[in-house]
């Protein structure tokens, strides 16, 4: 390959050298980025975790600044993740390039300018916004709420005036949700008030890829209406590139219960999953457990700990404190803890140092969660992602050999970014009516750009412009009352006042949970946050465990509970309600064809064999499954699967009581099966005029 046909080409000869000594050879993503990115496309960059996308999407904007193609003095890059913590990751990760860079540049006579890359999130202290208002960086690292935020405020609106990229990590974990509705209307809102910049979108895990890219990259404008004439736009055209090669895995689905998974009484699976766990901790450097609910979390990391005389495991979750996960974080990233027992707070790719397996406790809800979870182990190019399910229940074997199977097929479940959320739009309107007249016409076609409101009709935006006037107020709905004000005559709507504190107050589209705050006593220091409901059932004097502290609850206030550290062992670890999560129709799906190919094969003698060699399962764990399959075909007559749904029918259900049950057995997902129950209990009482327990 010849230097004008190098992925480097287009960058400062200076850039270049430093990439060769320090980096080495492109990966397969930065080889396919760089030329497209340099030439000023709008770019999906989809690769496997550890493969460089970060570096690929930051390059070209470090060598446009330090050669000042772009201009210094106002933000010229803006970073979005959906997570906060990785956005502090992002921002130390960049400074040491930038340094080395720097450096470079200043010794060669090249008079860098000073470049800053700051984070802005929920967690910046009120004098680092205010001084950014003052002293922008070039770089700014956000999350898609508080992006949200700058465009509200027309002083931090105004930061954003002279942006030349926007880079969009993670788009996986938004795409699909109300929270990516949100981003994307906030990125065309950056386009109206900054005009067209360049759209870098990274993810490991997305399909479909070109629908997720025009998702991306939205409607430009080319005219507004005029008369009786309608808008016109065009799609921006975003290219996908995608980094071939699938990651390579190493897995073991384990079965560590000791009676059998067939329905009968059978000993906690807890004693066998923490030995398992700590075989782990013993034979390598550092470990990172993932389980799907905080309670799993703090309950697994007490057990692992009990007994030792130091704490090998630290929890992670979102209800401990930024201060406290960084503690951990850092922790074994120097090598000073075996392992880290974490939710979804640590799937996305926060750099916590080279990990040398992952262990999954519970099976994740979806394919895609278990590859980024898998993948951070091997977090580099070219590694091996070494990974261990261990189930909890019956159950949860089965799902463990159908994800793992699927993970090693390279499959995900396809996104479907929702579109025409009103409630979204109901919080994008206010945000760009404060301090703006708008008229309503202009209005409706500015949120037309955006991918998820394109096709949002004036009678659509009539309905939420009058909830938002108040038309509904007066019931027994405080949130109802009235936060804009339309002016008939002359067709325009302009938010009220206290509308901007209305906004700031909220979480965006996250929802508002019924947390108390946990600080230590006598100091305030937060701690982390608990359940409403656990803390109702809660008195002065008990303990309970959070991270690897047993605390003594002394004080609670209406918003605060206050403790000290308690020694010995705790009573109790906390649970809270939000952890539930339905499994998708996708893994559903796959469950439900595993079953049948199952059904065809319970008689067969290879197939334990099978399900060792195409489902990784150890032999133990694939000789439980086919005996649960077995029990279950025993006990219904038949095994549910794709093309068959069975009713069993249970003479006295849960209750004791003598009512009778009806158990559905059918794989279409939570999201169809739920709507569905309460259907059901919807037609018994047309029918019969009473309620049944669904």
């Amino acid at each position: 390959m010849t230097a004008e046909d190098s992925p480097l080409a287009p960058f400062h000869p200076l850039v270049r050298a430093w990439f060769e000594e320090r980096v080495g050879t492109p990966t397969e993503v930065q080889r396919l980025a760089w030329p497209r990115i340099a030439a000023g496309a709008h770019l999906l960059a989809a690769a496997p975790t550890g493969s460089g996308k970060t570096l690929a999407a930051f390059l070209w904007a470090l060598d446009r600044l330090l050669t000042r193609a772009w201009e210094p003095g106002g933000i010229r890059v803006l970073y979005v993740s959906p997570l906060r913590a990785l956005n502090t990751d992002v921002r130390r990760n960049l400074l040491a390039p930038l340094h080395e860079l720097t450096e470079r540049f200043a010794a060669a006579g090249l008079d860098p300018p000073a470049l800053a890359v700051q984070t802005r999130s929920g967690d910046t202290p009120a004098d680092e916004r205010r001084r950014m208002l003052r002293h922008p960086p070039e770089i700014l690292v956000t999350t898609p709420e508080s992006l949200n935020l700058l465009l509200t405020a027309r002083g931090s609106r105004g930061l954003l005036e002279g942006l030349e990229t926007v880079i969009l990590d993670e788009v996986h974990a938004v795409a699909a949700t109300k929270r990516g509705a949100h981003l994307v209307t906030a990125v065309e809102r950056l386009a109206l008030a900054s005009g067209e910049f360049q759209r870098i979108a990274l993810s490991a895990t997305v399909e479909p890829k070109q629908r997720i890219a025009e998702w991306i990259g939205g409607w430009e404008l080319l005219s507004p209406a005029v008369g009786n004439e309608e808008p016109h736009y065009r799609r921006r055209p975003v290219e996908v590139v995608e980094a071939p090669g699938a990651r390579r895995y190493d897995l073991t689905v384990a079965w560590g219960a000791s009676d059998g998974p067939d329905g009968g009484e059978r000993s906690s699976p807890w004693p066998a999953v923490v030995a398992e766990v700590k075989r782990s901790l013993a034979a390598n450097r550092s470990t990172l457990a993932f389980g799907n609910s905080r309670r799993t979390v703090e309950k697994l990391t007490r057990l692992v700990n009990e007994a030792e005389r130091e704490p090998p495991a630290w929890a992670h979750h979102g209800s401990l404190s930024r201060e406290v996960r960084q503690v951990v974080e850092d922790r074994l990233k120097r090598g000073e803890l075996r392992a880290i027992v974490a939710t979804s707070s640590l799937e996305l790719g926060i750099d916590i140092g080279a990990l040398d397996e992952v262990l999954l406790v519970t099976t994740p809800p979806s394919v895609a969660a278990a590859v980024q979870r898998l993948g951070r182990a091997g977090h580099q190019v070219g590694g091996v992602s070494r990974g261990r399910f261990l189930p909890l229940h019956a159950r949860d074997l089965l799902e463990a050999a159908v994800v793992s199977r699927a993970v090693q097929a390279g499959e995900v479940e396809p996104l479907a970014p929702i579109a025409g959320a009103l409630d979204v739009l109901a919080q994008v309107v206010v945000s760009m009516t404060v301090g703006e007249t708008w008229d309503v016409p202009a209005l409706l076609a500015a949120l037309r750009c955006a991918e998820p409101y394109h096709g949002l009709t004036r009678r659509q935006l009539d309905g939420v412009l009058e909830m938002l006037d108040g038309r509904h107020h007066g019931r027994p709905v405080p949130e109802l009352r009235a936060l804009v004000s339309r002016d008939a005559v002359e067709g325009t709507v302009r938010a009220r006042a206290g509308a901007e504190r209305v906004l700031y107050r909220g979480g965006g589209t996250i929802a508002d949970r019924g947390y108390f705050h946990l600080r230590r006593h006598g100091t305030g220091a937060k701690i982390g946050e608990l359940d409403e409901e656990f803390v109702w059932e809660r008195k002065l004097g008990d303990t309970f465990t959070l991270g690897v502290q047993a605390w003594r609850i002394e004080e609670i206030t209406h918003n605060d509970v206050l403790v000290s550290p308690a020694s010995g062992p705790a009573a109790m670890a906390p649970f809270w309600r939000a952890d539930g999560r339905d499994r998708g129709a996708f893994l559903s799906a796959r469950i439900a064809l595993f079953l049948a190919e199952a059904d065809a094969q319970l008689d067969d003698p290879s197939l334990p064999r099978r399900l060792v060699d195409e489902n990784r399962l150890t032999p133990g764990a694939a000789s439980a499954l086919v005996e649960l399959l077995r029990a279950q075909r025993r006990a219904t007559g038949a095994l549910p699967h794709a093309g068959r749904i069975v009713v069993e029918r249970i003479a006295e259900g849960a209750t004791g009581d003598g009512t009778e049950q009806l158990v559905l057995h059918a794989f279409w997902g939570g999201r169809v099966l739920r709507p569905l129950a309460v259907a059901l209990q919807a037609a018994w009482r047309r029918r019969h005029g009473a309620w049944i327990d669904v």
